[in-house]
């Protein structure tokens, strides 16, 4: 996907195991979708934790935060439960959406981590991809939004 491009819908299991729209669910004012590598993992978890630590301020101003990795159900509950994440976390466990929306993997092994920010009707208006460091990624999401 790129900038100026309609987001490519999907549905995925969240981490209750409930089905999970992307054009169902757009904030009003937008939404930030997260690719991430890895439950549990430093970067990730500072990742979330951050997204976690901003979340007032997206959901205050009418955006959306939704995070997606490879990891299982079991695993995202545990994860978002530990962490308190208040944002759904997707499972996308064979790929398929990752593959869909064009994200990379790094060194050819491990999952990458971008974040798109989509408009309120699903516009790609911004891209953030950098496998090493979390923040960025937050900042570059309130930047888009302009928030």
């Amino acid at each position: 996907m790129k900038l100026g491009s309609q987001a490519l819908e999907f549905t995925l299991p969240d981490q209750d195991g409930q089905p999970y729209s992307l054009m169902s669910n757009l904030g009003r004012n937008g939404t930030v979708v997260f690719f991430y590598p890895k439950d549990h993992s430093g970067v990730c978890t500072a990742q979330a934790c951050a997204f976690r630590d901003q979340y007032a301020v997206f959901k205050e101003n009418g955006a959306v935060v939704i995070g997606i990795s490879g990891d299982s159900q079991e695993s995202h509950r545990s994860f978002s439960s530990q962490h308190r994440l208040p944002y759904p976390i997707l499972s996308d466990a064979d790929g398929a959406v990752r593959k869909l929306w064009g994200v990379p993997k790094k060194l050819g092994l491990v999952p990458g981590r971008v974040t798109y920010v989509l408009d309120g009707k699903g516009i790609v208006i911004g891209i953030h991809d950098d496998i090493l460091h979390a923040e960025p990624h937050i900042a570059e999401a309130l930047k888009a939004l302009n928030l």
